[in-house]
């Protein structure tokens, strides 16, 4: 009857089982909030853009600066060239990398097109890398 009565192993399995679990939970407390704290992924894409001018007598260094000026946040423009079209009209073609949250390829669109003096409508044409 004594020994039904004594419990040598229950008892410290469940306060090792309690601590355990108190310990657990602390670590995954502390992995939480570290976890919190970093950046997540974020999207990009990088895009090729055709812009053609109105005409051959079309200032393209005017052109591409002012295409250069468009400044948003998540958006950086890199390399560029010109590209010969036909008749004498080259395209600009430029090179540009945008965070999918921030910048839309429409509004980037659209804020090239606004440049009436040097772009024609419809102008910019863009291909995804």
């Amino acid at each position: 009857e004594e020994e039904d009565e004594i419990d040598l192993f229950g008892s410290e399995e469940e306060e090792e089982n309690q601590e355990s679990a108190k310990i657990r939970e602390e670590r995954l407390r502390e992995y939480a909030a570290k976890k919190a704290q970093k950046p997540g992924i974020v999207a990009k894409s990088s895009i090729l853009l055709d812009v053609k001018p109105w005409d051959d007598e079309t200032d393209m260094a005017k052109l591409e600066e002012c295409v250069r000026s468009i400044h948003m946040e998540g958006l950086v423009f890199g390399a560029s060239k010109l590209v010969p079209v036909g008749y004498g009209i080259q395209k600009l073609q430029i090179q540009c990398v945008v965070e999918d949250e921030k910048v839309g390829t429409d509004i980037l669109e659209e804020e090239i097109t606004k440049f009436q003096d040097y772009v024609s409508p419809g102008a910019a044409k863009k291909e995804g890398i």
